[in-house]
């Protein structure tokens, strides 16, 4: 996959792709499996997730790290230039600039979503009653952005939607605790409401730190489905939640009408590795 590495090709998408589809068969029982069974929502940087029969909590294989954020242990397959670790808010919103896909980079036939992007200075955060929001950054947070894409209706298929966001933690600790965060999140939510139309249902999770399954290019990734609930009916919906030192991506997809669930996994899995790539030439790293 060529991205802003100036056209180098890595392994990581197939290897992405490998580790989501052994996690599909996992949470396989969450939805019919046909094109009109979706699995909602739109969640940005702040992500929510449960272990509904996963293995352990998402920190358990994580490195351990210094406070500074910078350094990361040797059970990781990342090792970034500590000078070039966003230890400012400006830096910090420069990375996640840099790494956040936009349209184009999702694929033919994707466009802008209107809004284009999130407030600036805001985090996803879901509330005590299992709705989501946007808030000033938390603690531990020096910059957030999601940006919002979709493939409009056309030819007897519905509208896609997508979400590629980057959080940029202080340290690799705070980043490591939203990962844990995430896998926990749909034990207390299993629906969540993202819009007063928009909810998301039926959830199940699995977390997967480096080293296991077939997670070999992350510090630790936690896989989300459920059902993408509208007034059309229901979708399935992916979300992938992916950990590179004080960097997490989250990446969700809403289905729609006359897309497989393969083809679904495939833009997530594929806008995954893209921003691992990126996360990794910006910060000098070497895996």
């Amino acid at each position: 996959m060529d991205d802003n590495t100036g056209g180098r090709r890595v392994a990581w998408p197939w290897r992405v792709a490998a580790s989501v589809a052994g996690v599909a068969v996992v949470l396989g029982g969450c939805g019919s499996g046909d094109n009109d069974d979706d699995k909602a929502g739109e969640p940005t940087p702040s992500a929510s997730a449960g272990s509904a029969g996963s293995a352990a909590p998402a920190s358990s294989g994580s490195p351990s790290a210094s406070a500074t954020g910078g350094d990361a242990s040797t059970l990781t397959p990342f090792q970034a230039d500590p000078a070039r670790v966003p230890r400012t808010k400006p830096r910090a919103e420069a990375l996640a600039k840099a790494v956040a896909l936009g349209p184009e980079a999702w694929g033919p036939g994707f466009r802008a979503q209107q809004p284009a992007a999130s407030t600036p200075g805001t985090a996803a955060v879901l509330d005590e009653q299992c709705r989501w929001e946007r808030r000033a950054l938390p603690q531990g947070v020096l910059a957030s952005l999601s940006r919002y894409s979709e493939i409009p209706a056309a030819d007897g298929k519905g509208e896609i939607k997508v979400t590629a966001a980057v959080t940029v933690h202080a340290t690799v600790l705070d980043a490591d605790d939203q990962l844990s965060t995430t896998l926990e999140e749909p034990l207390r939510c299993r629906e969540q409401q993202v819009r007063t139309d928009e909810r998301i249902s039926g959830l199940m999770s699995t977390g997967t730190p480096y080293g296991e399954g077939n997670n070999t290019y992350s510090d630790d990734q936690v896989v989300e489905i459920g059902s993408y609930v509208t007034e059309v009916g229901k979708q399935t919906y992916f979300w992938f939640v992916t950990r590179l030192g004080t960097v997490t991506l989250a990446v969700s997809v809403k289905g729609a009408k006359g897309y497989t669930d393969s083809e679904l996994n495939k833009y997530a899995s594929q806008a995954t590795s893209t921003m691992l790539t990126r996360v990794e030439f910006e910060l000098g790293g070497k895996s």
